[in-house]
């Protein structure tokens, strides 16, 4: 489960250029897009600007570059030419990309024009999870500490955890060992050691925690139809921390 520091710095050109593209994704106007034209743009910019591989097309039979999961999609959601952002909505984009061999993993929740305060209040703390668990990893952490971490944050603010899905480990595989749960109690489950990299990417619900796939095979939504958000970064862990691999430039500060 663990890379060496050659193939750490591989994983770590390809969450670079993957944040390149979250970074162009912030300067787009979303609404009255498309998911498909979202999905359009993107494999262009991965493949024609970037000299990359979208590494989720066809993956598992899947014939699209990202994930969009809007409102109460709170993973997998497919791309369609019907389905128009509008004012209010939001959206998580959840994009793969390879380059040398070697994958990255991550996702944003986007707002959409004017966005009722319940709505921003749940991709705040969604986003402040993610980071709780990030900041859990060290050597010698467990993958306990960090669902703990998560988990912690979201209760004590109101929200659920989605237990259907968790992190995972990455490198040239998309999904690799370990499982890495978003709850979970502090010192229990494996223990870290350096050069371990996975994702970290919580789901958090407005409601009930308790999802259902669609028929398409794919999309899964909350079974009480609230809102869902998530936010995912790839992270190595070092000698004395955490390094994200996935980190955008707007987040150096979370970081630091």
């Amino acid at each position: 489960m663990t890379k060496t520091p050659a193939e750490i710095e591989l994983m770590a050109e390809a969450g670079r250029l993957l944040a390149s593209v979250f970074t162009h994704l912030d300067g787009l106007k979303l609404a009255g897009m498309s998911t498909l034209q979202i999905d359009a743009l993107v494999e262009r910019f991965i493949v024609d600007d970037l000299k990359a591989r979208p590494a989720s097309k066809g993956q598992y039979g899947y014939g699209f570059v990202l994930n969009s999961s809007r409102n109460q999609v709170v993973c997998h959601g497919v791309p369609s030419p019907d389905e128009i952002l509008c004012d209010g909505d939001i959206i998580n984009l959840d994009i793969t990309l390879e380059k040398d061999g070697f994958i990255a993993d991550s996702s944003k929740t986007y707002l959409i024009g004017e966005v009722a305060r319940p709505a921003r209040r749940l991709v705040q703390t969604t986003y402040e999870a993610l980071w709780k668990g990030i900041r859990a990893v060290r050597p010698g952490a467990t993958l306990g500490d960090i669902g703990h971490a998560i988990e912690r944050h979201a209760t004590k603010n109101g929200y659920s955890i989605v237990r259907d899905f968790c992190g995972h480990g990455i490198g040239r595989e998309m999904h690799e060992a370990p499982q890495v749960l978003h709850f979970g109690k502090p010192g229990s489950g494996l223990r870290l050691r350096e050069g371990m990299v996975f994702t970290i990417e919580p789901m958090l619900n407005q409601g009930r925690r308790t999802v259902e796939t669609l028929d398409d095979g794919w999309t899964v939504v909350t079974t009480d139809g609230k809102l869902s958000a998530q936010f995912e970064h790839t992270v190595a862990v070092t000698r004395d921390g955490v390094r994200v691999l996935t980190l955008r430039p707007d987040e150096a500060r979370q970081a630091a």
